[in-house]
């Protein structure tokens, strides 16, 4: 690899690479440390180099990257004011696999001018990175996406929307911070109505929040004064998000430089709608990943649900299944009609819900149940399957029930189910002789 750094070293474009796993840079040439004004990179992530950011970057292709071919794209780095041509291609030394970079500064060449000239255009220049936002299929990459090109853009320090939550707070549900600053996301949850009370009535008459000088804000709004104050805020731009002229929210930027305000506010108004549709885009996909998920009689999870959690958890040690199956449900449908019948299904699924509490329970057929358990020993899943026995009793459900525990599961939870079934089908018998009754086909 030394010999492959030695080639780079004095070539006129910048050449860069870093772990494509940890970000951590492994060369940077002579021409890209003039650039980016820097004499050691070592220990250093790409991300905090290249673009003074805390976290990898939203737009980030690491995982397109193949060894021995070359991933070409075009982007407009605001740190540096420069258009560049991107040539990214993957490496390995020893498994290591190692991002490099090629960038071709197009700023200067003629034949670039009337491309570069729409970044002069402030409108023009959001909207190429939207259009770039929007190319990502999940609504909270596009958003990443668009706060971390406000961040770098206007040079602010964190870069964020806040949400109006159910209970009347407000919730800092997506952040960009610059390399160094310390992230606030966790801090901002459900944060008191009052203290964003005053930026409420501002947005209710048109008004956003501008302010160069926080100590401006003590005197006028010292709740929220004291909650930017803690967090190192000096300067601050920040604009609401209307939803049928309804202020849902709000987005902004901290710490812009003081002479940068004016273009701040009018970059945030541009964004403004491309927020609001990503935003409402976002709870239609949460809607339906919902739907896809849950079974809507018992709001407990369905079959795709299960196959999810096998697929996250089936490697975990101390699996417990326990498989359920309602008994009389036909005869309940056939006497009564379905209602009695569905509610006899949810009765019974309650019964899963409250005696297995923290654990993931599932409807996987018309009268059957299923509970996963990981991690917990086989003394507790005794225990709760005497919990579901006395809440179905109390009930007056009647559900038969088989239990399998391993101490690990392997790869094979399908496995666990067909045992925990058939241990259930037994039990199933077993009532239907002893109580004289004559089994469905």
């Amino acid at each position: 690899m030394k010999q492959i750094w030695e080639f780079f070293e004095n070539l006129g474009e910048c050449v860069y690479a870093a772990d494509a796993e940890t970000y951590e840079m492994v060369y940077m040439n002579r021409r890209s440390m003039e650039l980016y004004g820097i004499e050691d990179y070592a220990g250093r992530k790409c991300y905090e180099v290249l673009q003074k950011c805390s976290a990898p970057c939203a737009v980030c292709n690491n995982h397109k990257l193949v060894e021995g071919q070359f991933e070409e794209w075009q982007r407009f780095v605001p740190t540096l004011d420069k258009h560049f041509m991107l040539k990214d291609t993957l490496v390995e030394e020893n498994g290591r696999r190692i991002r490099m970079e090629i960038a071709i500064d197009m700023s200067d060449r003629e034949n670039q001018r009337k491309e570069l000239g729409k970044y002069e255009n402030l409108e023009a220049l959001v909207n190429n990175c939207i259009r770039f936002a929007s190319y990502e299929t999940d609504p909270d990459m596009s958003i990443d996406i668009l706060l971390e090109f406000l961040g770098i853009a206007l040079k602010g320090e964190r870069a964020y929307i806040f949400e109006k939550n159910s209970s009347g707070g407000d919730d800092n549900t997506y952040e960009w911070t610059a390399a160094g600053v310390t992230s606030e996301k966790d801090t901002l949850q459900n944060l008191p109505a009052e203290v964003c009370a005053n930026w409420y009535r501002n947005f209710s008459e048109n008004r956003n929040i501008v302010f160069g000088d926080l100590e401006d804000m003590r005197e006028s709004d010292p709740l929220q004064y004291y909650n930017l104050k803690r967090q190192g805020i000096h300067s601050i731009v920040v604009v609401p998000i209307f939803d049928n002229k309804q202020a849902i929210g709000f987005y902004g930027i901290d710490n812009p430089p003081e002479q940068n305000l004016d273009y701040a506010l009018n970059l945030l108004q541009i964004v403004g709608y491309y927020i609001l549709s990503t935003l409402k885009r976002r709870n239609l996909v949460n809607q339906l990943r919902e739907l896809s998920y849950h079974d809507q009689l018992t709001e407990i999870g369905n079959r795709h649900a299960m196959e999810r959690w096998i697929t996250n958890n089936g490697g975990s040690g101390h699996i417990g299944v326990i498989y359920g199956d309602i008994t009389g449900l036909k005869r309940k449908n056939d006497r009564e009609g379905h209602e009695a019948g569905d509610r006899l299904i949810c009765d019974a699924a309650d019964c899963f819900k409250r005696a297995f509490g923290e654990y993931d329970t599932f409807r996987i057929g018309g009268d059957e149940l299923l509970a996963l358990c990981a991690p917990i020993d086989e003394v507790e899943l005794n225990s709760r399957v005497e919990l579901l026995k006395n809440y179905a009793a109390e009930k007056s459900v009647n559900i038969a029930v088989g239990a399998v525990w391993r101490e690990q599961a392997g790869n094979d939870v399908h496995k666990l189910m067909s045992e925990a079934e058939k241990i259930m089908y037994d039990e199933k018998s077993e009532y239907y002789l002893k109580n004289g009754i004559e089994r469905r086909r």
